[in-house]
Protein backbone atom coordinates (compact mmCIF):
# COMPACT_ATOMS: atom_id res chain seq x y z
CA UNK A 1 0.00 0.00 0.00
CA UNK A 2 1.81 2.58 -1.30
CA UNK A 3 1.16 6.29 -0.41
CA UNK A 4 0.65 9.86 -2.24
CA UNK A 5 4.09 12.03 -1.49
CA UNK A 6 2.54 15.64 -0.35
CA UNK A 7 5.11 17.04 -2.87
CA UNK A 8 2.75 16.92 -6.07
CA UNK A 9 3.36 18.33 -9.21
CA UNK A 10 1.21 21.39 -9.91
CA UNK A 11 -1.36 21.18 -11.78
CA UNK A 12 -1.87 22.96 -15.24
CA UNK A 13 -3.18 26.10 -15.12
CA UNK A 14 -2.58 26.69 -11.42
CA UNK A 15 0.06 29.59 -10.53
CA UNK A 16 1.74 29.85 -7.23
CA UNK A 17 0.42 32.57 -4.71
CA UNK A 18 3.86 34.20 -4.40
CA UNK A 19 7.52 33.89 -5.04
CA UNK A 20 8.77 30.58 -3.92
CA UNK A 21 5.01 29.99 -2.67
CA UNK A 22 3.65 26.54 -3.08
CA UNK A 23 0.36 26.02 -4.40
CA UNK A 24 -2.47 25.53 -1.62
CA UNK A 25 -4.20 22.44 -2.29
CA UNK A 26 -7.60 22.58 -2.90
CA UNK A 27 -9.30 21.39 0.72
CA UNK A 28 -11.24 18.19 -0.77
CA UNK A 29 -8.35 16.87 -2.39
CA UNK A 30 -6.09 16.79 0.61
CA UNK A 31 -3.90 14.00 1.58
CA UNK A 32 -1.76 13.12 4.99
CA UNK A 33 0.94 15.26 4.87
CA UNK A 34 4.57 14.83 6.12
CA UNK A 35 4.52 13.92 9.59
CA UNK A 36 1.40 11.68 8.87
CA UNK A 37 3.62 9.38 7.70
CA UNK A 38 6.17 6.13 8.59
CA UNK A 39 9.46 4.60 6.98
CA UNK A 40 8.23 1.94 4.60
CA UNK A 41 10.13 -0.78 6.98
CA UNK A 42 8.50 0.50 10.08
CA UNK A 43 5.18 0.46 8.84
CA UNK A 44 5.61 -3.22 7.47
CA UNK A 45 6.44 -4.46 10.88
CA UNK A 46 3.84 -2.65 12.37
CA UNK A 47 1.20 -3.91 10.08
CA UNK A 48 2.28 -7.59 10.16
CA UNK A 49 2.58 -7.35 14.23
CA UNK A 50 -0.62 -5.88 14.55
CA UNK A 51 -2.49 -8.55 12.32
CA UNK A 52 -0.16 -11.13 14.64
CA UNK A 53 -2.05 -9.40 17.53
CA UNK A 54 -5.50 -9.75 16.50
CA UNK A 55 -5.00 -13.15 14.98
CA UNK A 56 -3.76 -14.52 18.27
CA UNK A 57 -6.42 -12.88 20.44
CA UNK A 58 -9.33 -13.97 17.75
CA UNK A 59 -8.03 -17.34 17.25
CA UNK A 60 -6.58 -18.78 20.94
CA UNK A 61 -8.76 -21.24 22.41
CA UNK A 62 -11.32 -20.11 19.89
CA UNK A 63 -13.64 -23.24 21.45
CA UNK A 64 -13.48 -21.62 25.24
CA UNK A 65 -16.56 -20.21 26.07
CA UNK A 66 -19.45 -22.27 25.24
CA UNK A 67 -22.27 -21.01 22.83
CA UNK A 68 -24.66 -18.29 23.36
CA UNK A 69 -28.21 -18.86 22.56
CA UNK A 70 -27.94 -17.23 19.31
CA UNK A 71 -25.13 -19.00 17.87
CA UNK A 72 -26.93 -22.14 19.05
CA UNK A 73 -29.93 -21.24 16.70
CA UNK A 74 -27.32 -20.13 14.22
CA UNK A 75 -25.55 -24.06 14.52
CA UNK A 76 -28.83 -25.43 13.87
CA UNK A 77 -29.35 -23.95 10.47
CA UNK A 78 -25.71 -24.86 9.48
CA UNK A 79 -26.50 -28.37 10.69
CA UNK A 80 -29.71 -28.70 8.77
CA UNK A 81 -27.75 -27.18 5.36
CA UNK A 82 -24.92 -29.14 5.79
CA UNK A 83 -27.19 -32.65 6.67
CA UNK A 84 -28.91 -31.88 3.61
CA UNK A 85 -32.03 -30.52 4.65
CA UNK A 86 -31.38 -26.99 3.35
CA UNK A 87 -31.94 -23.31 4.72
CA UNK A 88 -35.31 -21.22 4.45
CA UNK A 89 -34.57 -18.09 4.85
CA UNK A 90 -37.66 -16.85 8.17
CA UNK A 91 -37.43 -12.72 8.42
CA UNK A 92 -39.45 -13.13 11.90
CA UNK A 93 -36.49 -14.29 14.35
CA UNK A 94 -33.57 -14.71 11.76
CA UNK A 95 -31.09 -12.91 10.14
CA UNK A 96 -29.70 -12.76 6.37
CA UNK A 97 -28.26 -15.96 4.90
CA UNK A 98 -24.67 -15.22 4.58
CA UNK A 99 -23.18 -16.52 7.27
CA UNK A 100 -24.43 -20.12 6.94
CA UNK A 101 -23.30 -20.19 3.43
CA UNK A 102 -19.95 -18.57 3.47
CA UNK A 103 -19.15 -20.87 7.18
CA UNK A 104 -20.35 -24.09 5.30
CA UNK A 105 -17.47 -25.06 3.09
CA UNK A 106 -15.09 -25.29 6.29
CA UNK A 107 -17.76 -27.10 8.46
CA UNK A 108 -17.94 -29.58 5.82
CA UNK A 109 -14.51 -30.21 5.87
CA UNK A 110 -13.71 -29.64 9.70
CA UNK A 111 -17.11 -30.96 11.13
CA UNK A 112 -19.49 -29.58 13.18
CA UNK A 113 -17.39 -28.03 16.02
CA UNK A 114 -17.51 -24.96 17.75
CA UNK A 115 -13.87 -23.99 16.97
CA UNK A 116 -14.76 -24.86 13.15
CA UNK A 117 -18.11 -22.97 12.75
CA UNK A 118 -16.13 -19.54 14.58
CA UNK A 119 -12.99 -19.59 12.12
CA UNK A 120 -14.70 -18.34 9.51
CA UNK A 121 -16.13 -15.59 11.59
CA UNK A 122 -12.76 -14.58 13.70
CA UNK A 123 -11.15 -14.71 9.63
CA UNK A 124 -13.40 -11.91 9.15
CA UNK A 125 -12.29 -10.06 12.66
CA UNK A 126 -9.08 -10.00 11.21
CA UNK A 127 -9.24 -9.16 7.43
CA UNK A 128 -11.41 -5.80 9.24
CA UNK A 129 -7.84 -4.84 10.74
CA UNK A 130 -6.32 -5.75 7.40
CA UNK A 131 -9.29 -3.38 5.73
CA UNK A 132 -8.58 -0.51 8.15
CA UNK A 133 -4.65 -0.30 7.71
CA UNK A 134 -5.81 -0.18 3.65
CA UNK A 135 -7.01 2.90 4.40
CA UNK A 136 -3.24 4.30 5.24
CA UNK A 137 -3.42 6.67 2.25
CA UNK A 138 -6.80 8.73 3.13
CA UNK A 139 -5.89 8.76 6.85
CA UNK A 140 -2.45 8.41 6.89
CA UNK A 141 0.31 6.09 8.04
CA UNK A 142 0.58 7.24 11.82
CA UNK A 143 -3.88 6.93 11.88
CA UNK A 144 -3.98 3.94 10.21
CA UNK A 145 -1.95 2.07 12.62
CA UNK A 146 -3.34 3.59 15.58
CA UNK A 147 -6.85 2.31 14.40
CA UNK A 148 -5.39 -1.07 13.14
CA UNK A 149 -4.36 -1.85 16.53
CA UNK A 150 -7.08 -0.68 18.31
CA UNK A 151 -9.76 -2.71 16.18
CA UNK A 152 -7.14 -5.39 16.82
CA UNK A 153 -7.22 -4.88 20.77
CA UNK A 154 -10.75 -3.87 21.21
CA UNK A 155 -12.87 -5.82 23.52
CA UNK A 156 -15.86 -6.10 21.74
CA UNK A 157 -14.27 -6.26 18.26
CA UNK A 158 -12.26 -9.37 19.72
CA UNK A 159 -15.41 -10.66 21.93
CA UNK A 160 -17.68 -10.41 18.97
CA UNK A 161 -15.06 -11.87 16.43
CA UNK A 162 -14.92 -15.18 18.61
CA UNK A 163 -19.02 -15.57 18.15
CA UNK A 164 -20.67 -17.59 15.43
CA UNK A 165 -23.25 -14.53 14.81
CA UNK A 166 -23.48 -12.24 12.00
CA UNK A 167 -22.27 -8.91 13.60
CA UNK A 168 -18.85 -9.19 12.62
CA UNK A 169 -19.05 -10.34 9.31
CA UNK A 170 -21.69 -7.39 8.64
CA UNK A 171 -19.34 -4.92 9.49
CA UNK A 172 -16.50 -5.98 7.55
CA UNK A 173 -18.92 -6.09 4.56
CA UNK A 174 -19.60 -2.32 5.77
CA UNK A 175 -15.73 -1.68 5.99
CA UNK A 176 -15.41 -3.03 2.40
CA UNK A 177 -18.00 -0.95 0.53
CA UNK A 178 -15.76 2.22 2.45
CA UNK A 179 -12.58 0.69 0.84
CA UNK A 180 -13.66 -0.36 -2.49
CA UNK A 181 -15.68 3.26 -2.77
CA UNK A 182 -12.42 4.73 -2.37
CA UNK A 183 -10.48 3.36 -4.33
CA UNK A 184 -13.47 3.38 -6.98
CA UNK A 185 -13.05 7.05 -6.34
CA UNK A 186 -9.42 7.39 -6.87
CA UNK A 187 -9.00 4.80 -9.83
CA UNK A 188 -12.26 5.22 -11.68
CA UNK A 189 -11.38 1.14 -12.31
CA UNK A 190 -14.27 -1.33 -13.06
CA UNK A 191 -12.34 -4.08 -10.46
CA UNK A 192 -13.06 -1.48 -7.57
CA UNK A 193 -16.87 -1.10 -8.70
CA UNK A 194 -17.37 -4.99 -9.01
CA UNK A 195 -16.21 -4.73 -5.22
CA UNK A 196 -17.91 -2.37 -4.55
CA UNK A 197 -21.22 -4.54 -5.50
CA UNK A 198 -20.11 -7.28 -3.88
CA UNK A 199 -19.27 -6.08 -0.94
CA UNK A 200 -22.98 -4.28 -0.59
CA UNK A 201 -24.87 -7.67 -1.54
CA UNK A 202 -23.04 -9.30 0.73
CA UNK A 203 -23.92 -6.58 3.10
CA UNK A 204 -27.83 -6.91 2.91
CA UNK A 205 -27.93 -10.72 2.89
CA UNK A 206 -25.51 -10.67 6.18
CA UNK A 207 -28.59 -8.47 8.71
CA UNK A 208 -31.11 -6.16 7.71
CA UNK A 209 -29.98 -3.83 9.57
CA UNK A 210 -28.01 -2.99 6.22
CA UNK A 211 -30.37 -0.12 5.22
CA UNK A 212 -29.31 1.84 8.72
CA UNK A 213 -25.71 1.28 7.88
CA UNK A 214 -26.00 2.07 4.46
CA UNK A 215 -27.82 5.31 5.18
CA UNK A 216 -25.23 6.46 7.64
CA UNK A 217 -22.54 6.06 5.17
CA UNK A 218 -24.09 7.80 2.50
CA UNK A 219 -25.29 10.72 5.03
CA UNK A 220 -21.63 10.57 6.52
CA UNK A 221 -20.03 11.47 2.98
CA UNK A 222 -22.53 14.29 2.36
CA UNK A 223 -21.44 15.61 6.26
CA UNK A 224 -17.67 15.50 5.07
CA UNK A 225 -18.34 17.28 1.47
CA UNK A 226 -20.56 19.85 3.02
CA UNK A 227 -18.32 20.60 6.15
CA UNK A 228 -14.81 21.12 3.45
CA UNK A 229 -17.50 22.68 0.96
CA UNK A 230 -18.83 25.70 4.26
CA UNK A 231 -14.88 26.07 5.58
CA UNK A 232 -12.44 25.07 2.86
CA UNK A 233 -11.34 28.12 1.45
CA UNK A 234 -11.27 30.20 -1.86
CA UNK A 235 -8.59 27.58 -2.93
CA UNK A 236 -10.86 24.91 -3.66
CA UNK A 237 -13.65 27.21 -5.42
CA UNK A 238 -10.97 28.30 -7.87
CA UNK A 239 -9.47 25.09 -8.92
CA UNK A 240 -13.08 23.97 -9.92
CA UNK A 241 -13.46 26.80 -11.79
CA UNK A 242 -10.42 26.49 -13.93
CA UNK A 243 -11.24 23.19 -14.11
CA UNK A 244 -14.57 23.77 -15.42
CA UNK A 245 -13.25 26.24 -18.03
CA UNK A 246 -10.54 23.74 -19.54
CA UNK A 247 -13.48 21.35 -20.04
CA UNK A 248 -11.54 19.05 -17.58
CA UNK A 249 -13.51 16.58 -15.53
CA UNK A 250 -14.51 17.46 -12.10
CA UNK A 251 -16.60 14.51 -10.92
CA UNK A 252 -16.44 11.08 -9.98
CA UNK A 253 -18.85 9.97 -12.55
CA UNK A 254 -17.65 12.50 -15.03
CA UNK A 255 -14.50 10.78 -14.63
CA UNK A 256 -15.75 7.35 -14.97
CA UNK A 257 -17.34 7.99 -18.25
CA UNK A 258 -14.54 9.98 -19.42
CA UNK A 259 -11.99 7.43 -19.00
CA UNK A 260 -14.14 4.41 -19.95
CA UNK A 261 -16.13 6.06 -22.84
CA UNK A 262 -18.69 3.21 -24.50
CA UNK A 263 -17.83 0.54 -21.89
CA UNK A 264 -18.86 2.84 -18.57
CA UNK A 265 -22.13 2.13 -18.79
CA UNK A 266 -21.72 -1.40 -19.31
CA UNK A 267 -18.80 -1.85 -16.57
CA UNK A 268 -22.27 -0.12 -14.03
CA UNK A 269 -24.90 -2.85 -15.43
CA UNK A 270 -22.86 -5.83 -14.70
CA UNK A 271 -21.93 -4.19 -11.39
CA UNK A 272 -25.72 -3.97 -10.19
CA UNK A 273 -25.95 -7.72 -12.08
CA UNK A 274 -23.96 -8.83 -9.75
CA UNK A 275 -25.06 -7.14 -6.81
CA UNK A 276 -29.06 -8.52 -7.42
CA UNK A 277 -27.33 -12.40 -8.63
CA UNK A 278 -25.50 -12.13 -5.40
CA UNK A 279 -28.31 -10.93 -3.74
CA UNK A 280 -31.41 -13.34 -5.05
CA UNK A 281 -29.33 -16.29 -5.32
CA UNK A 282 -28.55 -16.38 -1.57
CA UNK A 283 -31.79 -15.22 -0.02
CA UNK A 284 -33.72 -17.36 -2.29
CA UNK A 285 -30.85 -20.53 -1.11
CA UNK A 286 -29.77 -20.85 -4.80
CA UNK A 287 -33.14 -21.10 -6.14
CA UNK A 288 -34.65 -23.50 -3.69
CA UNK A 289 -36.86 -21.50 -1.71
CA UNK A 290 -38.03 -18.66 -3.95
CA UNK A 291 -40.21 -17.37 -0.94
CA UNK A 292 -36.66 -16.22 0.47
CA UNK A 293 -36.89 -13.62 -2.22
CA UNK A 294 -40.03 -11.35 -1.34
CA UNK A 295 -39.34 -12.72 2.92
CA UNK A 296 -36.15 -10.53 1.84
CA UNK A 297 -37.92 -7.63 1.63
CA UNK A 298 -40.92 -8.45 4.33
CA UNK A 299 -37.73 -8.53 6.77
CA UNK A 300 -37.67 -4.50 7.28
CA UNK A 301 -40.84 -4.09 8.18
CA UNK A 302 -40.63 -6.76 10.62
CA UNK A 303 -37.61 -5.97 11.90
CA UNK A 304 -38.69 -1.84 12.04
CA UNK A 305 -41.62 -2.98 14.33
CA UNK A 306 -39.00 -4.94 16.53
CA UNK A 307 -36.90 -1.95 16.27
CA UNK A 308 -39.91 -0.05 17.98
CA UNK A 309 -40.89 -2.75 20.22
CA UNK A 310 -40.04 -2.88 24.31
CA UNK A 311 -37.77 -5.98 22.99
CA UNK A 312 -34.76 -5.25 24.31
CA UNK A 313 -35.83 -1.63 24.90
CA UNK A 314 -33.37 0.34 26.69
CA UNK A 315 -32.15 3.83 27.57
CA UNK A 316 -31.17 6.60 24.36
CA UNK A 317 -27.40 6.70 26.79
CA UNK A 318 -26.94 2.99 26.88
CA UNK A 319 -24.38 2.52 24.29
CA UNK A 320 -22.23 5.40 25.50
CA UNK A 321 -22.48 3.74 28.85
CA UNK A 322 -21.86 0.52 27.54
CA UNK A 323 -18.91 2.37 25.36
CA UNK A 324 -17.49 4.04 28.18
CA UNK A 325 -17.35 0.93 30.63
CA UNK A 326 -15.63 -1.56 27.92
CA UNK A 327 -14.06 0.70 25.00
CA UNK A 328 -13.82 4.35 27.27
CA UNK A 329 -10.04 5.11 25.45
CA UNK A 330 -11.47 4.74 22.14
CA UNK A 331 -14.62 6.51 22.27
CA UNK A 332 -12.61 9.83 23.96
CA UNK A 333 -9.72 9.36 21.49
CA UNK A 334 -12.21 9.24 18.72
CA UNK A 335 -14.37 12.19 20.35
CA UNK A 336 -10.64 14.08 20.00
CA UNK A 337 -10.26 12.89 16.44
CA UNK A 338 -13.38 13.66 15.19
CA UNK A 339 -12.76 17.05 16.75
CA UNK A 340 -9.78 18.01 15.06
CA UNK A 341 -10.72 16.55 11.32
CA UNK A 342 -13.68 19.39 11.58
CA UNK A 343 -11.45 22.02 12.71
CA UNK A 344 -8.31 21.51 11.59
CA UNK A 345 -7.06 24.04 8.97
CA UNK A 346 -6.47 21.95 6.17
CA UNK A 347 -8.93 19.56 6.05
CA UNK A 348 -8.74 15.61 5.37
CA UNK A 349 -12.40 14.70 4.26
CA UNK A 350 -11.84 11.17 4.87
CA UNK A 351 -11.53 12.11 8.65
CA UNK A 352 -14.34 14.15 8.81
CA UNK A 353 -16.20 11.09 6.97
CA UNK A 354 -14.91 8.51 9.84
CA UNK A 355 -15.87 11.13 12.45
CA UNK A 356 -19.67 11.40 11.09
CA UNK A 357 -19.60 8.09 10.15
CA UNK A 358 -19.31 6.77 14.03
CA UNK A 359 -21.12 9.43 15.68
CA UNK A 360 -24.17 9.17 13.31
CA UNK A 361 -23.87 5.41 13.73
CA UNK A 362 -24.36 5.79 16.96
CA UNK A 363 -27.08 8.37 17.38
CA UNK A 364 -28.62 6.10 15.02
CA UNK A 365 -28.87 3.28 16.98
CA UNK A 366 -29.02 4.89 20.30
CA UNK A 367 -32.77 6.59 19.03
CA UNK A 368 -33.88 2.88 18.43
CA UNK A 369 -35.53 1.44 21.44
CA UNK A 370 -34.47 -2.00 20.58
CA UNK A 371 -30.46 -2.22 22.38
CA UNK A 372 -28.38 -5.08 22.51
CA UNK A 373 -24.18 -4.67 22.84
CA UNK A 374 -23.34 -6.83 19.76
CA UNK A 375 -24.65 -3.65 17.80
CA UNK A 376 -21.84 -1.86 19.50
CA UNK A 377 -19.46 -3.18 17.04
CA UNK A 378 -20.58 -1.59 14.15
CA UNK A 379 -19.48 1.83 15.52
CA UNK A 380 -16.85 0.67 17.17
CA UNK A 381 -14.69 0.35 13.87
CA UNK A 382 -15.57 3.93 12.50
CA UNK A 383 -15.31 4.99 16.35
CA UNK A 384 -11.54 3.37 16.31
CA UNK A 385 -10.83 5.29 12.61
CA UNK A 386 -11.56 8.78 14.40
CA UNK A 387 -9.56 7.84 17.70
CA UNK A 388 -6.62 6.85 15.27
CA UNK A 389 -7.02 10.09 13.29
CA UNK A 390 -6.55 11.79 16.85
CA UNK A 391 -3.47 9.80 17.41
CA UNK A 392 -2.39 11.50 14.57
CA UNK A 393 -2.88 14.67 15.01
CA UNK A 394 -2.05 15.25 18.20
CA UNK A 395 1.58 14.29 17.18
CA UNK A 396 1.64 16.16 14.29
CA UNK A 397 0.11 19.76 16.42
CA UNK A 398 1.51 19.17 20.15
CA UNK A 399 4.00 16.76 20.86
CA UNK A 400 4.93 13.68 19.05
CA UNK A 401 6.06 12.07 22.66
CA UNK A 402 2.88 12.46 24.10
CA UNK A 403 0.08 10.52 21.11
CA UNK A 404 2.45 7.67 21.83
CA UNK A 405 2.15 7.99 25.50
CA UNK A 406 -1.93 8.28 25.05
CA UNK A 407 -1.69 5.19 21.97
CA UNK A 408 0.10 3.00 24.23
CA UNK A 409 -1.91 3.78 27.19
CA UNK A 410 -4.51 3.52 25.00
CA UNK A 411 -3.70 -0.09 24.05
CA UNK A 412 -2.66 -1.32 27.14
CA UNK A 413 -6.25 -0.71 28.65
CA UNK A 414 -8.11 -1.90 25.52
CA UNK A 415 -6.05 -5.14 25.96
CA UNK A 416 -6.54 -5.49 29.27
CA UNK A 417 -9.88 -5.71 29.11
CA UNK A 418 -10.07 -7.52 26.14
CA UNK A 419 -7.62 -10.34 27.51
CA UNK A 420 -10.74 -10.27 30.60
CA UNK A 421 -13.31 -10.38 29.14
CA UNK A 422 -12.49 -12.79 26.21
CA UNK A 423 -10.27 -15.80 28.47
CA UNK A 424 -11.26 -14.83 32.10
CA UNK A 425 -14.78 -13.43 32.69
CA UNK A 426 -16.45 -14.68 29.34
CA UNK A 427 -19.29 -15.65 30.78
CA UNK A 428 -20.01 -12.86 33.62
CA UNK A 429 -22.78 -10.82 32.69
CA UNK A 430 -21.21 -7.89 34.81
CA UNK A 431 -19.75 -7.24 32.04
CA UNK A 432 -21.69 -5.74 29.01
CA UNK A 433 -20.81 -7.96 26.02
CA UNK A 434 -21.36 -10.56 28.05
CA UNK A 435 -25.68 -10.75 27.40
CA UNK A 436 -27.48 -13.70 28.48
CA UNK A 437 -24.49 -15.87 27.87
CA UNK A 438 -24.39 -19.56 28.54
CA UNK A 439 -22.28 -20.36 31.78
CA UNK A 440 -19.54 -22.58 31.71
CA UNK A 441 -21.37 -25.03 34.46
CA UNK A 442 -23.89 -25.51 31.77
CA UNK A 443 -20.86 -27.80 29.72
CA UNK A 444 -20.16 -30.00 33.12
CA UNK A 445 -24.46 -31.01 32.28
CA UNK A 446 -23.14 -31.81 28.62
CA UNK A 447 -20.42 -33.93 29.79
CA UNK A 448 -22.70 -35.32 32.56
CA UNK A 449 -25.06 -36.50 29.73
CA UNK A 450 -21.48 -37.96 27.58
CA UNK A 451 -20.67 -39.73 30.91
CA UNK A 452 -24.02 -41.61 30.99
CA UNK A 453 -23.90 -42.66 27.31
CA UNK A 454 -20.47 -44.58 28.59
CA UNK A 455 -22.28 -46.03 31.99
CA UNK A 456 -25.40 -47.30 29.97
CA UNK A 457 -22.76 -49.05 28.32
CA UNK A 458 -20.79 -50.28 30.81
CA UNK A 459 -24.00 -51.76 33.31
CA UNK A 460 -26.25 -52.49 30.48
CA UNK A 461 -24.37 -53.80 27.56
CA UNK A 462 -26.27 -51.97 25.15
CA UNK A 463 -24.44 -49.89 22.47
CA UNK A 464 -27.09 -47.19 22.21
CA UNK A 465 -26.78 -43.38 22.46
CA UNK A 466 -28.69 -42.46 25.88
CA UNK A 467 -32.40 -41.28 25.44
CA UNK A 468 -32.55 -38.09 27.05
CA UNK A 469 -36.46 -36.13 27.16
CA UNK A 470 -35.74 -32.34 27.36
CA UNK A 471 -39.04 -30.76 29.70
CA UNK A 472 -37.63 -26.94 29.59
CA UNK A 473 -38.79 -24.87 27.42
CA UNK A 474 -35.35 -22.66 27.89
CA UNK A 475 -32.70 -25.15 26.31
CA UNK A 476 -30.67 -23.58 23.59
CA UNK A 477 -27.75 -23.98 22.83
CA UNK A 478 -28.14 -27.44 23.98
CA UNK A 479 -29.12 -28.96 20.69
CA UNK A 480 -25.86 -27.97 18.93
CA UNK A 481 -24.03 -29.57 22.10
CA UNK A 482 -26.14 -32.67 21.74
CA UNK A 483 -26.15 -33.06 18.18
CA UNK A 484 -24.13 -36.56 18.52
CA UNK A 485 -26.84 -38.05 20.59
CA UNK A 486 -29.66 -38.58 18.28
CA UNK A 487 -31.90 -39.93 21.50
CA UNK A 488 -32.39 -36.58 22.19
CA UNK A 489 -35.96 -35.57 22.64
CA UNK A 490 -37.05 -31.28 23.07
CA UNK A 491 -40.49 -31.89 24.23
CA UNK A 492 -40.69 -28.68 26.38
CA UNK A 493 -43.01 -29.68 29.21
CA UNK A 494 -43.54 -32.62 31.84
CA UNK A 495 -45.20 -35.54 31.04
CA UNK A 496 -47.76 -37.16 33.15
CA UNK A 497 -45.05 -39.95 33.49
CA UNK A 498 -41.45 -41.35 32.18
CA UNK A 499 -41.16 -44.84 31.47
CA UNK A 500 -37.73 -46.18 32.63
CA UNK A 501 -37.38 -48.45 29.53
CA UNK A 502 -37.81 -45.56 26.72
CA UNK A 503 -36.19 -42.55 28.76
CA UNK A 504 -32.93 -42.38 30.59
CA UNK A 505 -32.93 -38.88 31.81
CA UNK A 506 -34.85 -36.07 31.69
CA UNK A 507 -33.78 -31.81 32.04
CA UNK A 508 -36.59 -29.74 33.21
CA UNK A 509 -36.35 -26.19 34.54
CA UNK A 510 -35.74 -25.00 38.13
CA UNK A 511 -36.62 -22.09 39.39
CA UNK A 512 -37.41 -19.77 42.67
CA UNK A 513 -40.37 -18.73 40.66
CA UNK A 514 -43.19 -21.19 40.97
CA UNK A 515 -44.59 -20.50 37.82
CA UNK A 516 -41.57 -21.95 36.04
CA UNK A 517 -40.21 -24.14 38.30
CA UNK A 518 -40.65 -27.94 36.83
CA UNK A 519 -38.82 -29.83 39.39
CA UNK A 520 -41.95 -30.23 41.96
CA UNK A 521 -43.78 -31.88 39.06
CA UNK A 522 -40.56 -33.86 37.51
CA UNK A 523 -40.28 -35.77 40.76
CA UNK A 524 -43.74 -36.65 40.94
CA UNK A 525 -43.94 -37.55 37.07
CA UNK A 526 -40.45 -39.64 37.31
CA UNK A 527 -41.18 -41.02 40.68
CA UNK A 528 -38.96 -43.55 42.68
CA UNK A 529 -37.03 -44.96 39.56
CA UNK A 530 -35.06 -41.39 38.69
CA UNK A 531 -32.54 -39.71 40.51
CA UNK A 532 -31.33 -35.77 40.30
CA UNK A 533 -28.06 -35.54 39.61
CA UNK A 534 -27.06 -31.96 39.56
CA UNK A 535 -28.28 -28.36 38.63
CA UNK A 536 -26.57 -26.25 36.39
CA UNK A 537 -27.12 -22.73 35.28
CA UNK A 538 -27.30 -22.44 31.45
CA UNK A 539 -27.82 -18.81 31.79
CA UNK A 540 -28.37 -16.01 33.93
CA UNK A 541 -31.93 -16.69 35.50
CA UNK A 542 -32.26 -19.86 34.08
CA UNK A 543 -31.42 -23.36 36.05
CA UNK A 544 -31.41 -26.57 34.83
CA UNK A 545 -31.87 -29.50 36.59
CA UNK A 546 -30.79 -33.53 35.49
CA UNK A 547 -32.59 -36.68 36.50
CA UNK A 548 -31.18 -40.28 35.56
CA UNK A 549 -32.53 -43.34 35.81
CA UNK A 550 -31.08 -44.67 39.52
CA UNK A 551 -29.09 -47.93 37.92
CA UNK A 552 -27.52 -45.11 35.46
CA UNK A 553 -26.98 -42.62 37.93
CA UNK A 554 -23.10 -41.70 38.74
CA UNK A 555 -21.79 -43.93 41.67
CA UNK A 556 -20.95 -40.50 43.75
CA UNK A 557 -24.44 -39.28 43.26
CA UNK A 558 -23.75 -36.10 41.28
CA UNK A 559 -23.14 -33.01 42.16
Amino acid sequence: MSTDSTKRPRKKGQQPAGRGAKPEPAAEEVRPRLGDEVPERVWRWASISILMLATALRFYALDLKPLHHDEGVNGFFLTNLLNGLGYRYDPQNYHGPSLYFLTAPLAKLAGLKTYAVRIPVALFGVGTVWLVLALRRNLGAVAALAAAALVAVSPGAVYYSRYFIHETPFVFFTLAIVVAALRFHETGGPGHLMLLALSAALLFTTKETAFISAGTLVLAALVAWSWVQLTGGPAAAVTRAERRRKGEATGLTANFFRRHDRMAPLYVAVAASLFVAVYVLLYTSFFTNSKGLSDSFAAFDVWSKTGASDFHAKPFYTYVKWLLQEEGPILILAAAGAAFALFERRKNRFAIFAGAWAFGLLLAYSLIKYKTPWLVLSFIVPLCLAAGYAVQALGRLIWAPLSIILAAAALAVCLYQSVVVNFVRYDDDRYPYVYSHTQREALEMVREVERLRDRLRERTRADRPPRVTIASPEYWPLPWYFQGIPGVAYEQKVNPSYDPLTVDAVIGRESDNPSEDQTAKLRAALGANYQKVGTYPLRPGVKLALFVRKDLAPSDGGR
